[in-house]
């Protein structure tokens, strides 16, 4: 390789990405590493905020249009997690066998749910001031899921943990409400993301919600509540 070519990049020069990514193999890096200015969240001059698309004073605020079109775009992967999100199911006719479809044809579906009997659930409840109704809320959306519990490629979880926000992502496209004080699920602010590399706001919430997969215990229909209802 020219050497004056190799003291220009040392310089600060930044070569083509083909070139980029055959010296990041020989040298047992990622590009990223080498070249982080050549990562595509830095490159429309606002690093911090690249990957938001569109923001929202209230999820409510979202079209449903939008919703929508996340849903039947998808193909690879579905991730949710929050509290109780009936309105994902509501927003489409036949939802969950348009989602089981999905699956049926390859498409990796999580959908984590709050333990409607743990401790928190019952905090929460009482936090947004919602007199008792949030467990009725999490069966009522348990509810909904039809065939995907017993769908392959869908796993149901059920989770104990404090959210701080949901987390709604369709491939590399992805909702997040970040939570306000004793605001209800309708009225938190909503982010929409679009994935452009690992180092972007997008990953960060993806990480998040792995880590929180990694505490749900697996969803049955046959899972009786300790209020002796089943979901």
């Amino acid at each position: 390789m020219d050497v004056k070519t190799v003291n220009r990049w040392l310089a600060g020069r930044i070569p083509h990405r083909r070139t980029r990514l055959r010296i990041a193999e020989a040298l047992q890096e990622v590009e990223e590493t080498l070249w982080p200015a050549a990562r595509p969240d830095l490159q429309s001059g606002a690093p911090a905020t690249a990957e938001v698309i569109g923001a929202y004073a209230h999820r409510a605020d979202i079209p449903n249009d939008l919703w929508t079109s996340l849903v039947h775009r998808a193909t690879e992967r579905i991730d949710i997690i929050g509290y109780a999100y009936p309105f994902v199911f509501e927003l489409l006719p036949r939802a969950s066998e348009i989602i089981a479809a999905k699956c049926r044809a390859g498409c990796e579906v999580r959908l984590g749910f709050a333990d409607p009997d743990c401790d928190h659930v019952a905090e929460r409840d009482t936090l947004e001031q919602m007199g008792g109704t949030l467990p009725g809320r999490i069966r009522n959306a348990l509810s909904m899921l039809g065939p995907l519990v017993d769908t392959p490629g869908c796993v149901v979880g059920l989770h104990s943990s404090h959210l701080y926000n949901s987390v709604f992502r369709f491939d590399d496209e992805m909702i997040v409400t970040p939570y306000l004080f004793r605001a209800r699920g309708y009225q938190h602010t909503a982010l929409y993301l679009r994935r452009l590399s690992q180092h972007g706001i997008f990953d960060s919430f993806a990480d998040q919600f792995e880590q929180l997969w990694g505490t749900v215990t697996p969803y049955s229909t046959t899972q009786g509540f300790s209020n002796g209802l089943t979901a």
